[in-house]
């Protein structure tokens, strides 16, 4: 019978590079505490209908990249998430959730697009995000941004840089569309294929294209920032005077353009160099329209969604210190006659807040094999202490302690009676 494997591009996590994956949600799930952000859970399944209409029929993730397919029993069309913003935005509309004020949301979860498979990108790829919905002031994008740095800082990532622009409103926009097209109609022979394509479809996204050939005109192009009035241009400002106030550095980047159709104003990305050509690992903006577009009361909005794959990958490049989720306690058990009282005493640590792994007997042995292969798995677990429930020191009702790794092998005797004291100095610091 043929193997089944996963498919190419949605990849397995396993022990122990699944303890990484832990450490990075809990540093994100304490941070949003402090920041007084709450979680939001959003189907992985959504309407198509929805990222066709939020993101844009013309970006490249609704014509080329969506997992998208009709229910073959009722005939809706249905689509596997590519991004998370339009699915918080949905149900943010769908249940009036803005009706007592604005609402403060993040998200963890798994994406789908269909793109090749490489480094720090795959077809089913993980994001974290943070999702400010109906504040319309400068300030709260400005928090956000904060907010993605202090991550930074407490995961210890290094050599990571902000850059900034403004998209404007609509109406700004529209003017520098025509002046775009107009530009880029007089250099027409120097486009490829796909710019050419979005010439008037949506021409600012050429503005993003990575074509070493046409690096010279979009060098060259009109900037939308020399396109917005005063109330657009005050907004970036106090936004980068926050930022600035706060020891943030960065950098204005005119052609950063997001690859959704439903930003303004502000926009930004987190930038490394070591990680090739995927060396975004945070990005996001204000989208004050989506909400209205998806069939919402309107309301503005800001938010930022981050690639766990890839802040892991930096953080594996960087050769950052991420802790190991290893017992703090390996139960050396040599026969099966204290397996009752090891099993209780087991559980009264655990509630003490000791992770202990209990030895287990091997396949095919009638006992719970030799000691030294015990001490030898006890090693192999990381654990820090041998918990040795040995038949003289049962009968005295206690334990023997023995340290693996500092000591060289100090040991000593605790009673049972006494857990509740000695418990506490199994635990490793967390």
């Amino acid at each position: 019978m043929q193997k089944l494997v996963a498919i190419k591009g949605m990849n397995d996590i396993l022990p122990p590079d699944s303890a990484r994956w832990e450490w990075l949600e809990d540093k994100v799930r304490n941070l949003m505490a402090r920041y007084a952000y709450r979680n939001i859970r959003t189907p992985i399944v959504e309407p198509t209908p929805l990222f066709v209409r939020g993101l844009g029929e013309v970006t490249d993730i609704v014509e080329k990249e969506m997992y998208s397919f009709e229910d073959r029993l009722n005939g809706e069309h249905l689509t596997l998430r590519p991004e998370a913003t339009a699915g918080v935005v949905r149900a943010v509309a769908e249940h009036s959730m803005l009706y007592d004020g604005g609402k403060r949301l993040y998200y963890m979860g798994p994406m789908f697009r269909h793109e090749r498979p490489q480094r720090g990108r795959y077809r089913q790829f993980h994001q974290i995000g943070a999702e400010a919905l109906g504040f319309p002031g400068a300030e709260v994008d400005a928090e956000l941004i904060l907010m993605a740095n202090a991550l930074w800082r407490e995961l210890g990532l290094q050599n990571v840089r902000l850059e900034l622009n403004s998209l404007g409103q609509p109406q700004e926009r529209q003017a520098h569309r025509a002046a775009l097209i107009a530009y880029l109609e007089q250099h027409v022979d120097v486009l490829d294929e796909e710019a050419r394509r979005r010439l008037h479809s949506n021409p600012l996204r050429i503005l993003d294209t990575k074509n070493p050939a046409m690096q010279a005109v979009v060098e060259a192009a009109p900037r939308l920032i020399d396109f917005l009035g005063a109330q657009s241009l005050a907004h970036f400002d106090t936004v980068k005077s926050i930022l600035t106030a706060n020891g943030v550095a960065w950098t204005v980047n005119p052609r950063l353009v997001r690859g959704m159709d439903y930003y303004n104003l502000t926009v930004f990305e987190f930038v490394t160099d070591q990680l090739g050509s995927q060396g975004t690992i945070c990005g996001g903006g204000r989208y004050d329209y989506l909400i209205e577009q998806i069939g919402g009361k309107p309301a503005p909005a800001v938010g930022w969604a981050l690639g766990v794959e890839r802040v892991l990958e930096l953080l594996k490049e960087q050769e950052s210190a991420v802790p190991a989720l290893v017992p703090d306690v390996y139960a050396v058990i040599p026969s099966t006659a204290a397996l009752p009282v090891a099993a209780a005493t087991l559980e009264r640590l655990r509630q003490a807040g000791v992770r202990v792994q209990m030895h287990a007997a091997p396949a095919g042995s009638e006992g719970m094999g030799s000691m030294k292969s015990q001490f030898k798995k006890a090693d192999a677990s990381g654990a820090l202490w041998a918990l040795i429930f040995g038949e003289d020191e049962l009968a005295r009702g206690s334990v023997v302690v023995k340290s693996l790794r500092d000591g060289a092998g100090a040991q000593s005797e605790r009673l049972l009676d006494a857990l509740a004291d000695w418990a506490p100095t199994l635990q490793s610091p967390r």
